[in-house]
C-alpha cells in the first residue's frame, strides 16, 4: 500500500545527515531539531503555533484536554473513521455522539451535525478524511451559532488546502479552534515511528497544551496543570523536517496517480471513483484540496470482498478503510443510536476498497492494477 522504502531511497543522504547530528549533539528530547521542524511546519502550514507531540492519537486527546472539556460533555464526530478520534473521546469520559457521512466524499454530514446538537455539546470534531477537508465553513457557522468548539483531526489531510466559499485558502487543520495530525509512517508526511502535532493560532490554548504535553510543566517541577508525557523525539523531528520540503511533491504525486486511476475507471458504472468536495472537477498540480492519503473506491452491484480476495492473490496490496461502523464496535456500542441515521456509513463499510496510494507509484503499476480489477469487474 505503501512503499516507505522508495521513499527514503530518494532523500537518503539528507535524512541520514539529519539523524547523525541527533545522535552526535545527543539532544534526543525537545532538542533543536524539534523546534526546528516546529518552526518549518508553522511557516508552511500558515499557523502561529504547532506543538509536536507523540502521536496523532495523543494530539486528539490533548487537544481536548487544553480546551477544558469536562465528563459527560457531548462530542459529535463522523461514524466512519479510525477508532482513534471516538476512544480519546472516551477515554476522558466525555461522551461521543456518532454521527453519518456523505455519501460521495465520506466526511461528516452537515445536517447530520445539527440534528445531533443537544444542550450538552460541546465540540466537533471533523475528520478531514482520505485526505480532503470536510465542509469547514458550514462546520464552523453551526460552532458559532451553538458555541461550541472545532477539533480538525486532519491525520489525513496535511498539505490539503480548503477553499472558502469567497475564495481565501487555507490549510487543512488551521480553520477550527485546534487541530492534530499524525506522523505514523504511512502518513503523507510520515516520520520513521510514532508523531504527532497539534495546531493552533489562539495564543491562550497554545500555552495551556504545550504545558500538558510535558507533564503539565512550563518550569521545571513546577506542575500547573495536569499533563501528560507526550514529546516528538527529535529523531522523528529530524525526519519529519527533511521529508517537509518534500510534501507538496508528494501530494502532487498522489493526485497524478489518483487521476490515472480515475481516467481507467471512469467507463464503469459499478466502479466510483473519488469525489473531491471543494467544487473542483479535475485533478491537476494547482489543485490542492484532496492529498489522498487514501484512494478509495466505492464497489457496486459486485461483490467487494471477492475483490479484495482476488487482488490479495494476484499480489496486489489493497485495504478496507474501514469495515466496521464505530456505533457498531463493541467498546462504543450504545443504545441512544438508531440504524435509521447511519444509513450511509452502514453501506460504505460494505462498498468501499483502497488501493495502493504513494509517492513511488508509477503508470506500469497503475495499469496492472486498474486492468486486474476491471477484467475482474467485468467476469
Amino acid at each position: 500500500m505503501v512503499d516507505l522504502k522508495g521513499q527514503y531511497n530518494n532523500i537518503k543522504d539528507i535524512v541520514d545527515a539529519e539523524i547523525q547530528q541527533v545522535i552526535e549533539n545527543t539532544a534526543f528530547i525537545n532538542g533543536p531539531k524539534v523546534h526546528e521542524f516546529q518552526k518549518n511546519l508553522e511557516n508552511y502550514l500558515g499557523v502561529k503555533h504547532v506543538i509536536p507531540c507523540a502521536n496523532g492519537t495523543d494530539a486528539l486527546q490533548i487537544a481536548m484536554m487544553g480546551l477544558g472539556l469536562k465528563p459527560g460533555d457531548e462530542v459529535i464526530t463522523a461514524n466512519f473513521t479510525f477508532a482513534a478520534t471516538v476512544e480519546v473521546i472516551a477515554l476522558l469520559q466525555l461522551t461521543p455522539v456518532l454521527v453519518d457521512v456523505n455519501e460521495d466524499d465520506f466526511n461528516i454530514n452537515i445536517d447530520a451535525i445539527k440534528k445531533a446538537i443537544t444542550p450538552k455539546t460541546k465540540a466537533i470534531v471533523p475528520v478531514h478524511l482520505f485526505g480532503q477537508c470536510a465542509n469547514m465553513e458550514a462546520i464552523m457557522e453551526i460552532a458559532k451559532e451553538h458555541n461550541l468548539y472545532v477539533i480538525e483531526d486532519n491525520a489525513q489531510a496535511i498539505g490539503a488546502t480548503y477553499t472558502y466559499k469567497n475564495g481565501k485558502k487555507v490549510k487543512a487543520g488551521t480553520i477550527g479552534d485546534i487541530g492534530s495530525t499524525s506522523f505514523f509512517p504511512s502518513k503523507n508526511l510520515g516520520c520513521y515511528g510514532d508523531g504527532g502535532a497539534i495546531f493552533t493560532n489562539d495564543d491562550n490554548l497554545a500555552h495551556i497544551i504545550r504545558g500538558i504535553v510535558n507533564h503539565g510543566m512550563y518550569e521545571r517541577y513546577h506542575h500547573d496543570v495536569v499533563g501528560v508525557n507526550s514529546r516528538l523525539d527529535s529523531i522523528q523531528a529530524a525526519v519529519l523536517d527533511a521529508k517537509l520540503p518534500h510534501l507538496d511533491a508528494y501530494n502532487r504525486a498522489r493526485r497524478h496517480a489518483a487521476l490515472k486511476y480515475n481516467q481507467a475507471f471512469k467507463p464503469y458504472k459499478n466502479i466510483i471513483t473519488p469525489k473531491v468536495a471543494n467544487g473542483c472537477e479535475v485533478i491537476c498540480d494547482a489543485c490542492d484540496c484532496h492529498v489522498y492519503h487514501q484512494y478509495t473506491l466505492r464497489i457496486v452491484g459486485t461483490n467487494r470482498d471477492v475483490l479484495v480476495k482476488h487482488l490479495n492473490e494476484q499480489g496486489i496490496p489493497c485495504g478496507v478503510y474501514y469495515p466496521i461502523p464505530l456505533h457498531k464496535q463493541k467498546a462504543y456500542i450504545d443504545d441512544r443510536y438508531n440504524e435509521a441515521d447511519f444509513k450511509v456509513t452502514n453501506q460504505l463499510v460494505k462498498e468501499v476498497i483502497s488501493l495502493p496510494m504513494h509517492t513511488e507509484l508509477d503508470d506500469e503499476q497503475i495499469e496492472f492494477i486498474t486492468a486486474t480489477i476491471i477484467k475482474f469487474i467485468n467476469g
